[in-house]
């Protein structure tokens, strides 16, 4: 695989040049980085000359992916506003001599960690239960949908990732889910679930593959969008 570069107006454009048939065009958040996927042989000129027939549409994706509304850093203080499954809660730190924890009790996520633990650590606290609260909801999801698609993964890896809900190799049989889909409604972790095993049936984002999870969840559009509104965006879902 060979890496270059196009720049168009004040658009600067990374190029991969790999074993592929056609080219792809992709914008990446969270500053709207372009993408350009193409068979080894193209030439910049033919690149040059695509890139600048999509920048109406690239310019288009950048303004929205910019414009979109993204969660502000974490501090870990008292009233904070944390999500889990699409709900609301306000965090209370309890401060207690006794391993951490945290509690969801009515409306509030109850923290519970040795006092003067600082930020960092209360932060490592609340992934780590959050990467336990995906992994509890995804194999069984999993499990469902491998018998009912008809496929077998073989490892699931559950982590924080920048730019992806989740991945699928389809040669390792592996699949990776990022860790912020345990704020968004369960439906959405569904979808992604749904995507990812598909990928073993149809590695391309091609008409059959999106044939085949529309068969397999009809709505799934619209939990596509739902999740392009937490700030990943568009082609937030891979192979």
């Amino acid at each position: 695989m060979k890496t270059k570069q196009l720049k168009i107006e004040d658009i600067e454009i990374d190029v991969l040049l790999k074993n592929i048939k056609n080219i792809h065009l992709s914008v990446h958040p969270p500053n709207g980085r372009v993408r350009i996927s193409a068979p080894s042989r193209t030439s910049l000129k033919t690149l040059r000359l695509f890139a600048i027939s999509k920048l109406a549409w690239i310019k288009k994706k950048q303004r929205k992916m910019l414009e979109r509304p993204r969660e502000t850093p974490r501090e870990y203080l008292d009233l904070e506003s944390h999500y889990v499954w699409g709900k609301r809660y306000t965090l209370k730190i309890v401060e207690i001599d006794k391993p951490p924890s945290i509690e969801l009790k009515h409306s509030d996520m109850l923290l519970q960690v040795r006092p003067g633990a600082d930020t960092k650590k209360k932060h490592a606290v609340v992934e780590a239960w959050y990467r336990e609260r995906l992994r509890e909801a995804a194999v069984p999801l999993i499990a469902k949908w491998e018998i009912e698609m008809g496929v077998k993964m073989e490892k699931l890896f559950i982590q924080r990732m920048k730019t992806k809900w989740g991945s699928c190799n389809t040669t390792a049989r592996n699949i990776r889910l990022n860790t912020e889909l345990v704020k968004r409604p369960r439906e959405c972790l569904e979808y992604v679930v749904i995507h990812e095993l598909a990928h073993l049936l149809e590695p391309r984002h091609d008409a059959r593959f999106y044939a085949l999870v529309g068969q397999y969840m009809p709505d799934w559009k619209v939990y596509k969008d739902m999740l392009n509104q937490g700030g990943l965006g568009d082609g937030d879902l891979g192979k």
